[in-house]
């Protein structure tokens, strides 16, 4: 990195006053970030996304599942009605 040279106080000054904006924008974005996240973070959407993940997983596989515990379902209740 090269070394800047200043001809006046000003130029200093300036310099300065760009840095310290530049550090408080980037606070505040911080800041922002911090609070989205902590919204993220509510019990509400932390079960909701648990249960849309399987809410996923159960649409895309629910023929396969009810194949294999159909036939299951289907004898456990002949079976009740005889009495066994």
């Amino acid at each position: 990195m090269e070394t800047k040279k200043y001809a006046s106080y000003a130029e200093i000054e300036r310099d300065l006053e760009i840095l310290k904006l530049e550090k408080d924008i980037n606070y505040q974005k911080l800041v922002l970030s911090f609070q989205r996240t902590k919204e993220g973070i509510t019990p509400q959407k932390i079960v909701n996304g648990f249960f849309s993940s399987y809410k996923d997983y159960l649409s895309e596989n629910y023929p396969k599942i009810l194949q294999s515990f159909l036939p299951h379902i289907i004898s456990w209740l002949f079976n009740k009605k005889r009495g066994n």
